[in-house]
C-alpha cells in the first residue's frame, strides 16, 4: 500500500489531511513533532512525507534536509506545508529539497493531485532502479566487467528535458514527464559509479603502452 507520513502539530490539519488521504486509499501515519517523524521514518518507510514547515523542535525543513541527504530515503518525496498566513520562504524550501508546498487548510483536489503525482514518481523510480540493480548484478558486472554499451540505455532518456516533453506533448503530460524525469535522475545517480569505474579502467588500459614506451626510453 502507498504510505504517507504526516507530521503536523495542528489536530485540525492532521484530521483533515488523514481524511483526504485515506479516502484516496493511502495508508497514513501521523505524528505531532519533528523528532518523532524522524524516528518513524525507519519503520514506516513512506513513499511521501508531508511536514509542517514550522513544526516545533525539528522543523519540516529539518526533516526535508534529513531525508534528501540520506541515500536510504532517495525514493521518498517531501511536501512542506504552512498556514495560509504563515511565512514560508519558498526559496529556502527548494534548497532544502522540498518537492512541493501545500497551504493549509488543505484543499482536497489540490492535495490529492500533488500527493498522487509525487507518490507515482517515487514508486516509478523505485521500480526502475530495482530493475537497473538486477542488470548491474549480472555475473559479468559483479566481476567488474560493466560494459559501456549499457550506458546509452540509461543516458538516452535525459536528452529531452521534462519541460520540453511537456511543450511537445501538451500540458496534460506534465505529471508523466515529471515522473520520468525523477526516475531518470535517480537512475543516473545509481549508474554513475559503475560508469566512472569503467571509464577509469579504460583510461588506465590505454596508458599502459605509453608507460612501456617511456620505460624503454629510460633504459
Amino acid at each position: 500500500m502507498k504510505r504517507v507520513l504526516l507530521a503536523d502539530d495542528s489536530p485540525h490539519a492532521q484530521r483533515m489531511g488523514e481524511r483526504i488521504l485515506r479516502e484516496e486509499g493511502y495508508e497514513v501515519v501521523s505524528v505531532t513533532d519533528g523528532a518523532t517523524a524522524l524516528v518513524r521514518l525507519t519503520d514506516v518507510e513512506p513513499d511521501l512525507v508531508i511536514a509542517d514547515a514550522a513544526l516545533p523542535g525539528q522543523s519540516g525543513l529539518d526533516i526535508c534536509r534529513h531525508i534528501k541527504g540520506n541515500p536510504r530515503y532517495r525514493y521518498t518525496r517531501v511536501v512542506l506545508t504552512a498556514g495560509a498566513l504563515e511565512p514560508l520562504d519558498e526559496a529556502e524550501a527548494r534548497l532544502a529539497g522540498s518537492d512541493a508546498i501545500l497551504r493549509k487548510p488543505f484543499e482536497a483536489s489540490v492535495m490529492t493531485e500533488t500527493v498522487g503525482t509525487l507518490i507515482e514518481a517515487s514508486r516509478f523510480a523505485r521500480e526502475l532502479l530495482e530493475r537497473e540493480g538486477e542488470s548491474v548484478a549480472r555475473p559479468e558486472a559483479a566481476a567488474g566487467e560493466t560494459t559501456m554499451a549499457a550506458a546509452p540505455a540509461v543516458v538516452a532518456p535525459v536528452r529531452e528535458s521534462a519541460p520540453a516533453a511537456c511543450e511537445k506533448n501538451g500540458a496534460d503530460s506534465a505529471p508523466e514527464a515529471e515522473m520520468v524525469r525523477a526516475a531518470v535522475t535517480l537512475a543516473l545517480d545509481a549508474a554513475f559509479p559503475a560508469l566512472a569505474d569503467e571509464i577509469t579502467r579504460r583510461v588506465l588500459e590505454s596508458m599502459k603502452p605509453q608507460k612501456r614506451d617511456y620505460a624503454r626510453k629510460q633504459l
